[in-house]
């Protein structure tokens, strides 16, 4: 039982890196894409081979 002691304080400490590294993504607009794949799912441009200039 007394490994708890350290393993609950080490989980909550994993845990906040973890949602600060998120907050961070976030605030940094990682996931800020509004065009991107809802046109590219529908475009076969990129399906075989790359466009050719």
């Amino acid at each position: 039982m007394n490994v708890l002691v350290y393993l609950i304080p080490i989980s909550l400490l994993l845990g906040g890196l973890g949602l600060a590294a998120f907050f961070w993504t976030l605030k940094s607009s990682q996931y800020d894409d509004p065009d991107g794949d809802s046109h590219r799912i529908l475009s076969d441009r990129w399906d075989d081979a790359p466009p050719e200039d």
